[in-house]
């Protein structure tokens, strides 16, 4: 297959998916990563897509996101590594709010397998995540499900979820972000996912926000956060120097999650 045929095909993988990844379309075209990195870039230089790490996503990115199965196949190894510092902020017999998105999904996985998980109570708008909790079949882990409308991530959303949440008290939220403005905050592709998000942090006493690098590079339509109103960002330590310095200037911490092993499609 020729390289404009190979791109046509990688384009149109985008107009369904939203995103792709490097190492899916290495073994669907049957050629090396290298090869595909090379068609991304200069697709990229054409305008005609956005790379991230891993792979490449829609440049209408700003209107939508990937469905959660996409992005779960994304950046396994910095969502890991994310996750394994967030449990740390989780203490027995804590009541949490975890938000949407496949980063607080990798969160709670890791969550659920610690020895933090004793006693506590998990308010979601994430339908993966409350499956994972009721797969778990765990009497010391109780998880309240919002209610609403479902979004391409699988969350729930809208204001059916806004007026459960409302209701409700939480020593700490976990949120995941589409991108990271500076210094403006935190954005998201869908309005109504924005605002439950800003309803989950409203009810609780910290904020914490779960994102990798890429992040950085990305922007979006609905602001949920400012900087000065996020207790905590977690990122892994693949963001750049100068994005550190200014993030830390306008957040109250700023952790960096070191990843153990870099995946192949690490660029």
């Amino acid at each position: 297959m020729i390289s404009s045929q190979r791109q046509h095909l990688i384009l149109s993988r985008l107009r369904t998916r939203g995103a792709v990844r490097i190492t899916a379309l290495s073994k669907e075209l049957g050629v090396s990563a290298m090869t595909i990195r090379r068609d991304i870039a200069d697709l990229s230089d054409k305008g005609l897509l956005k790379r991230v790490h891993g792979g490449a996503v829609s440049t209408s990115a700003l209107l939508s996101e990937p469905l959660f199965s996409v992005k779960s196949q994304m950046d396994i190894g910095l969502k890991d590594a994310i996750a394994r510092e967030a449990v740390q902020y989780v203490a027995p017999g804590d009541v949490i709010a975890i938000g949407g998105g496949t980063t607080a999904y990798v969160f709670a996985q890791h969550l659920l397998e610690s020895q933090q998980t004793s006693g506590i109570t998990i308010l979601t708008n994430s339908i993966p995540v409350a499956e994972l909790v009721q797969a778990l079949e765990s009497k010391d882990v109780e998880v309240i499900v919002t209610g609403g409308v479902t979004t391409r991530s699988n969350s729930l959303v809208g204001p059916i979820a806004d007026k459960v949440i409302a209701s409700l008290r939480v020593n700490t939220v976990f949120l995941g972000t589409h991108s990271v403005s500076i210094p403006r905050g935190f954005l998201m592709p869908n309005s109504l996912e924005a605002a439950t998000d800003m309803a989950m942090m409203g009810i609780a006493d910290r904020t914490v926000i779960l994102t990798d690098h890429t992040k950085w590079s990305c922007t979006s339509l609905s602001l949920f956060a400012r900087f000065d109103q996020v207790d905590t960002v977690i990122t892994d330590d693949g963001l750049d120097h100068e994005s550190i310095a200014k993030t830390r200037d306008l957040v109250k911490e700023l952790v960096l999650a070191h990843q153990s092993e870099h995946t192949e499609e690490s660029e």
